[in-house]
């Protein structure tokens, strides 16, 4: 796998959880609430109830080779999801809060099956392109 599930690692806002290339990484919020921080360079704060969430939008956000979410999840989805193809958006829809499984299948008319396929393509997809990161920052 491309990412490496460290858990021990702290700083000053919690312990990293995950940690991928590029200076992208997800991190448990230290506080009252468990909640997970998705950080990346020049990207707006955002933190998710689970961490399967922050590990979608991960992927997401490297199979679209990142987005710009300030602003935008006030007010909609940033180009580059739409862009991404209907499964890449499924995943994006799927992680904001108000959003689960079945409401995102009934969004796009198909099942929540469906859309547990999208999720493992996108998960498939960003692993190889995190992979292809590493390997040529290796190089």
């Amino acid at each position: 796998m491309s990412h490496s599930a460290t858990g021990s690692e702290t700083d000053a806002d919690g312990s990293v959880v995950e940690e991928y290339v590029l200076g992208v990484r997800i991190v448990e919020t230290d506080g009252p609430d468990e909640r997970y921080q998705f950080e990346a360079p020049e990207h707006a704060e955002i933190a998710f109830d689970s961490l399967e969430d922050a590990r979608r939008y991960a992927d997401v956000y490297f199979v679209v080779n990142g987005f710009v979410e300030e602003g935008t999840g006030d007010r909609g989805v940033p180009p580059e999801v739409i862009q991404g193809g209907r499964d890449t958006l499924a995943v994006y829809l799927l992680t904001r809060p108000w959003a689960d499984v079945n409401w995102v299948a009934s969004f796009f008319g198909t099942t929540p099956s469906e859309i547990d396929r999208y999720c493992s393509r996108i998960r498939e997809r960003a692993d190889q392109l995190r992979d292809e990161a590493k390997a040529q920052e290796l190089e």
